[in-house]
């Protein structure tokens, strides 16, 4: 009779912890809200609050407590399993012990401490789209107050209500063209919340746009393929205007102090085929600054005027205070999908510098003193050439990090090459629109090579060569705690020292990663999280 009594006892407990832990749960769900003061903080600490965690897209975060001597005993708390995706490519948003994160059209609220799920606001994937939007990838949200933000793959801007997951509004911003797709992460900018497409390879003219954060209604839209009579527009002939690319894959970065967004721009269309659009194509293969508040371009720099490869500049611009050449600047540093490491002037986009950092590539010489590549000549042909790097880029989408203890730029690259075979087509709506065929460069493969880089130097610091094929999308984040946490190549989340690239912990997530990594903090227990598949992994100190 007194083991029944201890056994209903325990069982009395158990129930009540639940409803406790329920309680606390909904108390922190329904207490959301992010004052917009907060997404100035820099850098990011206990929240996580946007894609990159701060404005400056550096993804260094000020938590310490995992560091060099204690990450090798970090352990797995908890994972969640998003079935609607089974390649995530989210950042989750973390946000006093709660867990934003997307998979697909789907938006999910965990508990950060267990990863258990609070809310799911369920849509169905759209039907008919081509090409990237037909994978229904998307990266995860934007917050403000008790609202989060995230795009569709069909290029529908929704705010959630943080606290339930209702949706409060659902606005489309395009025509409903089905050659459009999205599949960034909103950035929140002061009231404002600021969007972009995919689609570039499809015929589609790319865009930022920028809605009001209460009532989704359109406050500017830039259009980066400039209409006729506009500068920049002896590119387009006709209406080749309305298919020229440059779409705006990934969210961009701020600098308050300049009232400046800063935003990459994809390759034109169609990708290999420079006969429909001679000239540079502006504004495609850029990076924009913009002002917030009216959309009004400030400057602009074409990484790879006249794009014959598939080079996009939509790899995140990353916006460093640090003394360059003797002389303290503010700059804007971006690891490029040509090939070559750029730093800039964010002022005034003055080019400052430019470092090859691969070993493969022959589509240009180097970069001039103005910034333009000096080309070889090579171009895609009937019988196919060889050009390295390959269309899928030196580097890419993934996310670079800046540790400001080590002054090191950190970014995953990759050596390969491609053959690309010119194959001239009409545009045809529902169709892609690359005008050619890549194939296997006999000889060559890939390798992936985490890079660490002065932003003076014109050799890596260090290097870390990947175990793989080249075929993982991982990307970086930096702590306080002397580290750099990454995706690797062979389906492991790694961690290896900022400062000499020694490897020190890494866990087999049994999938292939192609998300970048994030850091967060509950009652300062550090946390660290990265999707693989189509889970979400966290980690911590026993």
């Amino acid at each position: 009779m007194e083991r029944l009594f201890i056994c209903f006892a325990l069982l009395v407990l158990n129930i009540v912890a639940v409803f406790a832990q329920d309680a606390r749960m909904t108390s922190v769900a329904t207490s959301t809200d992010v004052d917009p003061a907060q997404l100035l903080a820099k850098p990011v600490a206990a929240n996580w609050l946007s894609y990159n965690g701060d404005y400056t897209g550096r993804r260094y975060s000020a938590l310490r407590e995992i560091n060099t001597s204690n990450v090798a005993q970090l352990r797995a708390q908890w994972v969640f399993h998003a079935q609607s995706s089974s390649s995530l490519e989210v950042t989750p948003v973390a946000v006093d012990g709660i867990q934003f994160v997307t998979a697909a059209n789907d938006a999910f609220a965990l508990d950060a401490q267990t990863g258990r799920m609070l809310w799911h606001h369920a849509r169905a994937t759209t039907e008919g789209l081509i090409d990237d939007a037909s994978q229904h990838h998307n990266r995860g949200v934007g917050i403000w107050r008790s609202r989060i933000y995230m795009e569709t793959d069909n290029a529908h801007l929704l705010c959630l209500d943080a606290r339930s997951g209702n949706l409060l509004w659902d606005v489309a911003y395009t025509d409903g063209n089905r050659n459009y797709g999205a599949t960034s992460a909103p950035l929140i900018v002061k009231k404002e919340v600021i969007v972009g497409t995919s689609g570039g390879d499809d015929g589609v003219r790319g865009f930022i746009a920028a809605y009001d954060v209460e009532t989704g209604k359109e406050a500017w839209r830039f259009w980066t393929i400039p209409g006729p009579g506009e500068f920049g527009s002896a590119s387009w002939p006709g209406e080749s205007y309305k298919l020229g690319g440059g779409t705006t894959w990934m969210p961009g970065t701020f600098d308050p102090e300049l009232n400046t967004i800063f935003w990459g721009t994809s390759n034109p269309a169609p990708d290999f085929d420079g006969d429909p659009r001679p000239g540079d194509d502006l504004y495609t293969d850029c990076l924009l600054a913009l002002d917030p508040d009216t959309g009004k371009l400030k400057w602009y720099f074409q990484f790879t005027p006249h794009d014959l490869f598939d080079y996009d500049a939509t790899e995140t611009p990353v916006l460093i205070d640090a003394t360059f050449r003797g002389q303290p600047r503010k700059l804007v540093v971006e690891a490029n999908r040509n090939g070559f490491l750029y730093v800039l002037d964010r002022t005034n986009g003055a080019f400052l510098s430019a470092t090859r950092f691969v070993e493969k590539l022959n589509w240009a010489s180097g970069i001039d003193e103005k910034g333009r590549p000096i080309r070889t000549g090579i171009k895609p042909s009937a019988e196919g050439t060889r050009i390295c790097p390959g269309m899928v880029g030196a580097t890419n989408w993934h996310a670079p990090s800046y540790n400001p203890e080590t002054s090191l730029f950190y970014f995953m690259a990759l050596e390969s090459c491609n053959v690309l075979a010119l194959k001239p087509q009409e545009f045809k709506p529902g169709q892609t629109y690359y005008s050619a065929g890549a194939r296997h460069s006999e000889g060559d493969y890939s390798q992936k090579i985490l890079l660490a880089y002065s932003l003076e130097g014109d050799q890596p610091t260090w290097r870390y060569v990947q175990a793989g094929m080249g075929h993982s999308a991982g990307g970086t984040m930096t702590t306080a705690g002397g580290l750099v946490f990454f995706g690797d190549d062979a389906q492991s989340f790694e961690a290896v020292d900022a400062k000499t690239g020694k490897p020190l912990w890494h866990f087999n997530t049994g999938q292939n990663i192609a998300a970048s990594p994030m850091s967060y903090a509950i009652h300062a227990k550090q946390y660290v999280a990265i999707a693989a598949g189509s889970d979400i992994f966290s980690f911590a100190l026993p």
